[in-house]
């Protein structure tokens, strides 16, 4: 029976792959994704620090989940907004919510808070034996010299190297960490002139083209990569 409301799920193995916890390489288990509300742009250009978005925390939770990244972590310095982050994840980890929604606890499991992106390296490089994450940030506007998604993608699939992929909140990354960056993602290209997606949706299109079940943008061919 399908309950409205309830959420679409699946779960398939990749061709080659067994489920996560079987021991088998999970491509997505390389791939890592940092949420971050502080050094941002405002309308203006000012370097600001953004409030975290509850529904930014649950949307992108559930992407990562949904596709076995290794983790998802919220960057956020100021101690009230950490606090508030604290507060959502334990009620759907360990409150009401846990037992209200499996699924969602679930994907919380996958939710790590960090006071700086430097945390988050961190972390990544204690989780893969001393091996530093490459960093890649995403941006609606044009650079001069841009990596695909196809050849991210193989990189990701074919690879043992971790990569962290940088969303900005507000408007956008600040020149700094750009700068920092070791490859910056091409932009979302939208129909027409209009091209202001929210962060938790511009994180579902980029995940899904880099880890999605389709191999189209990667050999040419429509084959699926579920069996």
């Amino acid at each position: 029976m399908t309950v409205p409301g309830a959420g679409y799920s699946r779960t398939r193995a990749y061709k080659g792959y067994k489920a996560v916890g079987s021991g088998q390489k999970v491509p997505g288990g390389n791939l890592y994704v940092a949420l971050l509300h502080n050094p941002v742009y405002d309308k203006q250009g000012h370097v600001v620090t953004t409030c975290i978005t509850n529904l930014d925390l649950h949307d992108i939770a559930r992407v990562a989940r949904t596709y076995h990244l290794g983790q998802f972590f919220v960057v956020h310095p100021v101690p009230s907004q950490a606090a508030l982050a604290r507060r959502i994840v334990h009620h759907w980890k360990e409150g009401f919510g846990a037992s209200y929604n499996a699924t969602r606890k679930e994907a919380f499991e996958l939710m790590t808070l960090c006071g700086t992106l430097k945390e988050a390296t961190d972390w990544i490089r204690k989780e893969k034996g001393g091996k530093s994450p490459r960093i890649v940030i995403t941006a609606a506007g044009r650079f001069q010299s841009t990596i695909g998604f196809a050849e991210l993608s193989t990189r990701i699939h074919e690879g043992e190297e971790p990569y962290l992929l940088l969303f900005g909140t507000g408007w956008g990354l600040v020149e700094d960490v750009i700068k920092e960056a070791d490859d910056v993602l091409e932009p979302i290209q939208g129909v027409g002139d209009y091209n202001h997606l929210s962060v938790r949706s511009a994180v579902s299109i980029v995940i899904d083209r880099l880890m999605g079940d389709r191999q189209v943008h990667r050999t040419g061919t429509t084959e699926n990569m579920f069996q």
